[in-house]
């Protein structure tokens, strides 16, 4: 082989070599589609993509979706909301909902929505199509006490001015359930719930609810209305339970009080009857001081002993009269 035939062959590998590298570097395809669907982007601008760290496709297949749509988007704009770390094939396919829906919405309005953790074309189609919100069971007590159990089903519409920073639906049930228990609690008997729901839905929704959230509230309607437990009877049960506990613990205080009133009682009488014992004790004493002054005489002495053996006597007879006297009675 000449060193012409071998000096092509080198010039054909170089030439391969750098075609690879150059459709390798440079999405020529993707270049090729963007002409043909009428995107005019250049192949300097898909090296820049290239070198700034995007992934082109993720940029220009969405700018083909929107110039298709008739929505006037450039690459810069796909390309900052990519770095800045946004899905752009999501705010594209919502501004082309939007844009056929007849909502206005600017590509600064979607791409703030995306970056804020909002799905972008949910919303959008959440403006188009409504979205039903069915709430838990939410309990209330009227007027006579009697609880009243209500579920409530939500329709609400996506306020796109208010989804950045707008709350969610969390708040809207919780809102919403407070206005049912207000308005269940307002009212006279739980009757009246029964036999209009709907007075729940009317109170609730001229209350504004959807104040500062990112939805509008369309209907609130009651889906199912039961009833509880009687809130007041049993409330007036544990009433009367604890004030007949409060009662008890009263009168056993009274009688601890009433049994250590009589034992203390009971240790004055032996007190006072140990001090008749003690004076009586004296009693011989005197007597024998008095018969040894001269004071008393023998036959007084012995007179003294006669009446204390009659007065003995006496009280024997009486307790035999009144022992008799209660065994006749039984």
């Amino acid at each position: 082989m000449d060193a012409s035939a071998i000096g092509i062959l080198i010039v054909a590998a170089i030439i391969i070599i750098v075609l690879a590298i150059l459709f390798t570097f440079v999405p020529v395809t993707l270049w090729i589609s963007a002409l043909s669907s009428g995107v005019k982007i250049g192949i300097f601008t898909l090296i820049g993509m290239r070198l700034r760290r995007v992934v082109p496709r993720r940029v220009i297949n969405p700018l083909i979706k929107a110039v298709k749509a008739g929505l006037n988007l450039n690459t810069n704009q796909l390309e900052s909301h990519y770095l800045a770390g946004g899905n752009v094939d999501r705010v594209v396919n919502a501004l082309i909902a939007a844009h056929r829906a007849n909502i206005e919405l600017t590509f600064e309005r979607a791409a703030a929505i995306d970056l804020a953790g909002r799905d972008v074309l949910e919303a959008v189609q959440m403006s188009v199509n409504p979205k039903v919100i069915e709430s838990p069971y939410i309990a209330g007590v009227a007027m006579n006490g009697i609880e009243v159990k209500a579920k409530a089903r939500i329709t609400v519409r996506a306020n796109i001015d208010r989804l950045v920073g707008g709350a969610g639906e969390n708040t809207i049930v919780a809102r919403v359930g407070e206005g049912i228990v207000s308005t269940i609690g307002s009212s006279k008997d739980h009757k009246v719930v029964l036999e209009n729901p709907e007075l729940i839905s009317q109170t609730v929704l001229k209350k504004g609810l959807d104040a500062g959230t990112a939805f509008e509230i369309l209907s609130i309607d009651i889906a199912d209305v039961d009833i509880g437990d009687n809130i007041g009877a049993n409330l007036q049960t544990e009433q009367a339970e604890a004030d007949k506990n409060i009662a008890q613990a009263k009168a056993e205080e009274r009688r601890a009080m009433a049994v250590a009133r009589e034992q203390e009682m009971r240790a004055r009488v032996q007190e006072m009857r140990a001090k008749v014992v003690e004076s009586e004790a004296e009693v011989p004493i005197a007597m024998a001081q008095a018969l040894r002054e001269g004071k008393m005489g023998v036959l007084d002495y012995m007179n003294y002993n006669n009446i204390k053996a009659d007065t003995d006597m006496r009280n024997s007879v009486g307790k035999a009269n009144l022992e008799n006297s209660d065994e006749n009675n039984e």
